[in-house]
């Protein structure tokens, strides 16, 4: 078998989260007395930034504010994403939030053809133990050889850092691996980490371009961990 490795994204791949994180953050705004609520067309458009904190940021720039202001609520925002972190936690925790169709079947075709489980995520490492744990089972962390979250890198996607950091934990060439994504962030930075790619759209990443993707549907209900294999044979060594 020429496939070796499936390197999952998280949120919107392996379960569409991103309801519960726009949720999620706008709890935290209430607690933290600010007026913003980010509504499911604006939440959308922000998710072009990759990274919470990083989300926060990129809004309050477009705040007409003074520099000051600008500057006041630059500092808060680790105080306002480790809220939104623990309400996002206890959503999860609740069974808010599901795996997507096929992702369960996939990890475990996977599990018996013996190809590796590896997860390459902009989000925290907090984030992903909390949604594995609560939708796979308790041990779930470990059935991934190598999980990579946003923390582990100077730059996140569309960078293909954590691609490349994945492939060196896994030690393995992008050849012998399959990622699988949602957005055309991911799909930039795993196609830049020379990795064939499978991308499952959301609602919140369908206006997407993934014109560059190996193979675009709308779920992974009916991928399977031969076909994969037979498109990186058929691709040889690209």
């Amino acid at each position: 078998m020429k496939l070796k490795a499936l390197i999952f994204d998280v949120d919107g791949t392996l379960a569409d989260t991103e309801e519960a994180h726009r949720s999620a953050f706008n709890d935290a705004f209430r607690q933290h007395g600010l007026d913003w609520n980010w509504s499911k067309p604006r939440y959308a458009h922000l998710l072009s930034v990759t990274g919470g904190k990083e989300r926060l940021k990129a809004y309050i720039d477009t705040l007409p504010l003074s520099a000051r202001e600008h500057a006041a609520l630059n500092e808060r925002i680790a105080a306002i994403h480790k809220t939104k972190t623990d309400i996002y936690a206890s959503m999860v925790v609740a069974g808010q939030v599901s795996l997507r169709d096929g992702v369960q079947r996939l990890i475990d075709e996977a599990a018996l053809a013996n190809v590796q489980l590896a997860i390459a995520s902009t989000t925290t490492l907090a984030n992903i133990e909390t949604l594995l744990r609560t939708t796979l089972g308790r041990y779930s962390m470990q059935r991934f050889a190598v999980v990579g979250a946003g923390d582990q890198v100077r730059r996140k996607k569309p960078a293909p850092e954590i691609y490349r950091f994945v492939l060196r934990e896994l030690d393995r060439s992008a050849f012998e691996c399959v990622a699988i994504e949602d957005s055309s962030n991911g799909l930039t930075a795993a196609k830049s980490a020379g990795l064939y790619t499978v991308v499952t759209p959301s609602y919140w990443t369908r206006a997407d371009d993934f014109s560059a993707a190996d193979m675009v549907l709308p779920s992974l209900g009916s991928l399977g961990i031969r076909e994969l294999d037979r498109q990186l044979d058929r691709l040889g060594g690209r």
